[in-house]
């Protein structure tokens, strides 16, 4: 197996500081909503955990923790990944905003933005990557947006 790229290390560790710093119970600045908003916070939450394991998954073999696609592996278009290109991506905002905003900690909604932001360079540099490595890359994200189906 190849080393991973120094780009594959830097988008992992960020990613790593991230959970890391999401996690810390150091800094709780807090706001609150209704019940029923709260709810369906947590509701968005369980939903990205959900999509999270769906899109591992279908992902199976292909499966690696750095941007850089397996030499060996596929591109998956069916599932998850028939209604956007980065589904774990995806299902990791949802559950870490959702449970932020669920929380009341405007910490945890602000790592969650950073992680969106965080996603979509690291996405950028995946994409190119599979553009080189699939051919059909190409065409699949001119029919599929990137996290979120209508976004």
């Amino acid at each position: 197996m190849k080393a991973p790229a120094s780009k594959d290390i830097l988008f992992v560790s960020i990613q790593l500081l991230l959970f890391i710093a999401y996690f810390s119970s150091k800094f709780q600045f807090s706001f609150q909503t209704n019940h029923f908003i709260k709810y369906s916070f947590l509701l968005l939450s369980f939903l990205g955990l959900l999509v999270i394991v769906l899109a591992i998954l279908q992902l199976n073999r292909n499966l690696t923790p750095f941007p850089t696609p397996k030499k060996d592996g596929t591109l998956i278009q069916t599932g998850l990944y028939k209604f956007v290109r980065h589904p774990i991506y995806s299902g990791i905002i949802l559950a870490a905003m959702g449970f932020g905003l669920y929380q009341g900690n405007l910490w945890k909604v602000s790592i969650g933005i950073i992680l969106w932001v965080l996603f979509y360079f690291k996405s950028k540099y995946e994409e190119n990557l599979l553009s080189n490595q699939f051919p059909d890359y190409k065409s699949y994200k001119k029919s599929t947006n990137r996290f979120f189906p209508f976004l």
